[in-house]
């Protein structure tokens, strides 16, 4: 009974410190003979030159975050945002039911109502901000398009079906 128990124990061991000495074979064949070496090799790197950076031009991929147009797109998306707030609110009020499964979370108070389409909007102006710093800046306007888009037909859907 004791030459098994002891012979479970140093198995998986022994079959580690194998594996590891087998792995760690082609590393020590790695080694580089200092005599092997050129004198022109151990000479010291040239000198580094600083670069003064450079302002670039203001070009269409190249711009502000808060432009006219990002300022223009963001009002409307927290305009829509704002009518899908009060259609959903007057919906839900009148017994109707919340189709979108996130916003349905906070459905149960007006308040909750208020802060999921305030983060909604938030959320988009993070996003595309992340996207404009990233430099991916058709994604930047995309974000807020898609978000303007989705509220719109969540309203015209609520007054369609009152």
């Amino acid at each position: 009974m004791q030459k098994n128990w002891l012979s479970s124990i140093l198995r998986p061991r022994t079959a580690i410190l194998l594996a590891i000495l087998g792995l760690g074979r082609p590393v020590l064949a790695q080694q580089v003979s200092l005599a092997l070496l050129q004198p022109e090799a151990m000479e010291p790197a040239p000198v580094v030159h600083t670069v003064q950076p450079v302002a670039l031009p203001e070009t269409p991929g190249n711009h502000r975050f808060w432009d006219r147009e990002n300022s223009f797109l963001f009002a409307a998306s927290a305009a829509f945002s704002a009518a899908d707030f009060v259609v959903t609110r007057d919906n839900l009020r009148s017994g109707g039911q919340e189709l979108n499964p996130v916003t349905r979370v906070f459905s149960g108070s007006t308040a909750g109502l208020a802060m999921n389409f305030a983060g909604q909007t938030a959320g988009v102006v993070g996003l595309s901000y992340f996207f404009h710093k990233t430099g991916h800046h058709k994604m930047e306007r995309a974000v807020s398009m898609l978000n303007i888009s989705g509220s719109a037909a969540a309203v015209t859907f609520d007054l369609v079906h009152r």
